[in-house]
């Protein structure tokens, strides 16, 4: 590898918009996000599905067995 060309990893403190920090490295200080894993529906078990215009009753009726 060169030497030299490389930035800086550093330890960087990562604050989400709901007031979870947590550590990491990266090449920069700190970071700022919007969404983290503990707000964010997927992974805290609240996401859902929604039906648009029964699609799924749709998708089904036209795919049946007969």
């Amino acid at each position: 590898m060169k030497k030299d060309i490389h930035p800086d990893y550093k330890a960087c403190t990562v604050s989400c918009a709901c007031g979870n920090t947590f550590e990491t490295k990266s090449n920069s200080e700190s970071l700022r996000v919007d969404i983290c894993s503990s707000c964010h529906p997927f992974f805290t078990g609240e996401q859902k599905m929604v039906d648009a215009a029964g699609r799924v009753e749709k998708f089904k009726a036209k795919y049946a067995m007969k």
